[in-house]
């Protein structure tokens, strides 16, 4: 497939490429590396403007600069020949994505990205997973916040009982907290899926499965919650998720090509997740998370309605203030049953704000993992594809996480608080 292995720390220029620099999720990505990054990891920074790279690159330590359109299929294979893993940040994916992903299956790259598009991802499956599988290259979509907590929660969780109850998983239910902001890049994402009619197709509860376990009577194919409950397991009310449908799907295909490797997460497995209620204002809290996510997406999907909200929402480029994004949070807390009656919670926590403080620590670890760490990630050496964070990383994610001050930890046993 390429004249260069992405595994040799010679054989290319730098061991990560940041694309999409200059953008507000990219400027982030570049801090990150330059406060945390080992002094040995070669990095450089990529974006369409030289200009707002160089006022990018003073910023912070003078990294290299590639000049890259991701329209330029020339340009972002000559970018990809010159890095091991490329991290990217430049959404909407499905208008702005494909290029650079042909460009790395071709040259052998490794690539993560914090898409939550799902529909552009069951494409990258359907259109390359099987020519990155055979030359060993990880393409791994949605190392955000979606899906992070929920694909990595869900794989700590099935890999404890595994190890420590000589048991397999048969369902896991995920509830999340948060506070924080949004930023136009997400905006802009979402809007592209309702113009698209993507938003549509993600509605399909195994999307991302493979080929041959997409079955709509497979146990794992639930549809999404609608309205909110009482969930005795919380002692309070949920409420569907918004990230839920992304999340469950990402979750599922881990679980889907966990099983065709023969480690199955165990018998008829199901995972879903919810928004947890806050105390007494709980029932409040949900029904109008629940009332929300019902009519955005209808509002989203009108085409002269979709067009206020683009003038009223937050433009690509912008987001949350430093504060804002400072002062967030998350929480997420996976409960889950094992085969034999058992049942632990896994829960996964961060300060700052999911969709960006949280997301690039998420993002650019996950990038280091394979720059730094790919002889211990799993199925190494060989394993490639369209592959999602927890069967790309798995554990070797984990600790990183931890190290970098996510709180990750395991109650076993679990009861109800």
């Amino acid at each position: 497939m390429s004249e260069m292995n992405p595994n040799s720390e010679t054989a290319r220029d730098f061991d990560v490429v940041l694309f999409g620099a200059t953008g507000f999720t990219g400027r982030q990505t570049v801090a990150y590396f330059a406060r945390h990054a080992p002094a040995e990891v070669r990095w450089a920074i990529a974006g369409r403007d030289a200009a707002r790279l160089d006022d990018v690159a003073r910023a912070w330590g003078d990294p290299p600069r590639i000049v890259c359109d991701s329209h330029d299929a020339d340009a972002c294979v000559d970018l990809a020949r010159r890095a091991r893993v490329v991290l990217t940040t430049v959404g909407p994916y499905a208008v702005h994505g494909q290029a650079l992903v042909e460009a790395c299956i071709a040259t052998n790259t490794h690539y993560v990205d914090i898409t939550g598009e799902t529909a552009w991802v069951r494409d990258l499956v359907d259109r390359f997973h099987e020519a990155a599988a055979s030359s060993g290259t990880r393409i791994v979509p949605c190392c955000g916040f979606d899906s992070v907590p929920s694909d990595l929660g869900t794989l700590i969780a099935v890999e404890h009982l595994r190890a420590a109850h000589d048991t397999g998983c048969t369902r896991v239910r995920a509830f999340h907290r948060g506070r924080g902001g949004i930023n136009g890049g997400t905006i802009a994402s979402f809007l592209a899926m309702q113009e698209s009619g993507d938003a549509a197709r993600m509605r399909d509860p195994i999307l991302l499965n493979p080929p041959g376990m997409r079955d709509p009577g497979r146990p794992e194919a639930e549809p999404d919650p609608m309205l909110p409950h009482w969930e005795p397991d919380i002692r309070g009310f949920s409420a569907p998720f918004i990230m839920g449908p992304i999340n469950t799907r990402v979750v599922r295909r881990s679980a889907a090509l966990e099983e065709s490797w023969q480690r199955p997460y165990g018998s008829g497995f199901r995972y879903q997740e919810y928004w947890k209620g806050s105390g007494m204002l709980g029932l409040a809290e949900t029904m109008g998370m629940a009332w929300s996510q019902a009519t955005f997406p209808l509002l989203a999907g009108f085409g002269p309605l979709r067009g206020l909200l683009k003038r009223m929402l937050p433009a690509a480029g912008s987001g949350p203030s430093e504060a804002t994004m400072d002062n967030g949070f998350f929480r997420c807390e996976l409960i889950a049953d094992g085969a034999d009656g058992q049942r632990i919670r896994v829960t996964l926590a961060d300060r700052g704000d999911p969709g960006n403080r949280a997301t690039v620590k998420m993002l650019c670890e996950s990038a280091l993992a394979m720059a730094l760490q790919g002889d211990m990630l799993p199925g190494a050496p060989t394993r490639g594809g369209i592959l999602t964070p927890a069967t790309a990383f798995g554990q070797v994610l984990r600790a990183r996480l931890e190290n970098a001050g996510m709180e990750i930890s395991i109650d076993d046993p679990w009861k109800p608080e």
